[in-house]
Formats: C-alpha cells, structure tokens, sequence
C-alpha cells in the first residue's frame, strides 16, 4: 500500500510540474482589422513568450475602445496602446515598458486628392470620420485641430483607422482625422492618393504597458525581449514576418522605453477642448 501512495504522488508531482503556467492576457489597440492585426502581432508575442519565459496572449475586442475598456475593467495584464494617459486612466497605474523604435506619430486630418475641400474651414458642417471616440492621433488631436479653428463638423466613428480610411477612399465623408504612419500605410497598399489639411506635433508611437499587477521583474522581461529583437537574428526575421504580412516597407523594431517618454500626451489632456471620454 505505501508502495501504491508513494507512485501517486510522484505521479501527481509530475503532473505539477507538467502544467503549463497560465499565459498573461496581451491586449493591442486595434488599428487595423482582427485578421491584419492576429497576424502581425501572433508572432511577435510567439516570440517574446519564449526569449522572456513570461507567457503571453493576443487578446483584441472587436474595436479599439473596446480593447480600451477591457483595459480599464481589469481583464488584460499587458496591453499595446496610447489610451491610458488621460487623467483618470493615467491612475491606474499601468506603466510604459517599450516603444516602437519610430520618429513618433502625427494627429492629421486628411481629404482625397481630388477633393475641392483646401482649408479647414472648407469642412465647416461636413462629415468627418475618426476610428473611435478614444484614439488619441486618430481623433482628440484631430478634433482639438477642428474646435481651435471654430469650426464644427460632424463627427463619425468607423470602429478602427483602417475602416476610417476605407470610408474617405469611398468618398462617404469629406475628412478623415487619422495616425499619420497608419495612413501611410494604407495608401501605399491602396495606391490611394490624399492632402494634409491639418498636422500635429509628433508624440511617441504606442507603448507597450503593463498593468500594476504584474511583477516588476515579469514586466522588466518583457520589456527586454521587446527591446532586444533588432539584435537578434530570430527577432528580426520575426519582425519582417509581422511587416510583411501588412505589406509594410520594412521592419518596425522596439525600444526600452518608460512613462517619462510619453508626458506630452499628459500635457494634450491638459489643454484639449475636445470633451475627454474616459
């Protein structure tokens, strides 16, 4: 009988040890549609779940806000995103570990090239279409742009820039307010040809960030597989897979980064006349 109990619990050991942990929900910012956006970022998380040892999820709602407010309720552990400096969710505690390794993005509000509209006061009464009421380079800059100059437009939520874009490719709106390397992005691949009305400062693309109940020492591996996947020849063809399968020109890599990086958009919150929605 002792004999018995002493393979059970060896076997009930094993089995212990066999468990895979439970991996950390990884929310993105949708910009682009479900499909487009799984297939960029699967394997960029595929890896960084091995050279870390920290396992991670893809978890995406159906639009961008709603991955915000899944943010915001507590259900993700690690998000990519730029939602979370407003003054409310800036308490949270979610804090920046890396970044993408760009010049930065710009807020635009953007027409066809074949449009009449030059000035923005040429949009005065017009539709214009946002991704969500919480993207910050795709509409409270834009927006902020539109309020400071008096004039009034009606707004339109599209769900995510790319479904924005696809509505001023189709002449449904006058204007879009977009991410400008997003649009950029778009009009490569569409061949699409458009004019600037309006343009921000740059502010530091999305960040990579983690929820206050993830360990220091679990986010700081995160945050050194992100940064290290330029120098290492797995990481590179990783990002080239992930670039390629948007059609991008070429690979966007990452870099350490923290919330210091990203005070200018706590300076925007400050000072916008757009209503904040938190």
């Amino acid at each position: 009988m002792r004999a018995i109990w002493m393979c059970l619990a060896l076997m009930l050991g094993t089995a212990s040890q066999a468990a895979p942990p439970v991996p950390y929900a990884f929310g993105v910012l949708n910009h682009r549609s479900l499909q487009a956006t799984a297939a960029y970022w699967n394997p960029i998380l595929n890896y960084v779940s091995a050279r870390s040892g920290v396992p991670l999820e893809l978890h995406i709602g159906r639009t961008a806000n709603e991955t915000t407010d899944r943010v915001v309720a507590g259900q993700l552990d690690f998000a990519y995103t730029n939602h979370l400096f407003t003054p409310k969710r800036d308490r949270l505690g979610w804090r920046v570990l890396a970044r993408q390794d760009t010049q930065g993005i710009r807020g635009q509000l953007v027409v066809l090239d074949t449009s009449p509209v030059r000035t923005l006061q040429d949009l005065a009464g017009t539709s214009v279409v946002f991704a969500n009421p919480y993207g910050f380079t795709g509409y409270y800059v834009p927006m902020d742009a539109l309020l400071r100059a008096g004039v009034k437009v009606a707004p339109l939520f599209a769900g995510n820039q790319e479904a924005a874009m696809g509505q001023l490719m189709s002449g449904q709106v006058a204007a879009a307010g977009v991410n400008h390397q997003v649009m950029i992005d778009f009009a490569q691949r569409r061949t699409l040809k458009y004019r600037v009305l309006a343009e921000s400062e740059p502010y530091f693309d999305l960040a990579v960030m983690a929820s206050p109940r993830v360990s220091a020492g679990d986010g700081e591996k995160i945050r050194q597989a992100f940064a290290g996947m330029t120098h290492d020849p797995e990481g590179q063809r990783v990002l080239q897979l992930a670039a390629r399968s948007l059609g991008l020109p070429g690979a966007r890599g990452f870099v350490a980064a923290d919330d210091r990086a990203y005070n200018n958009y706590r300076n925007f919150f400050k000072h916008t006349q757009v209503p904040v929605n938190e």
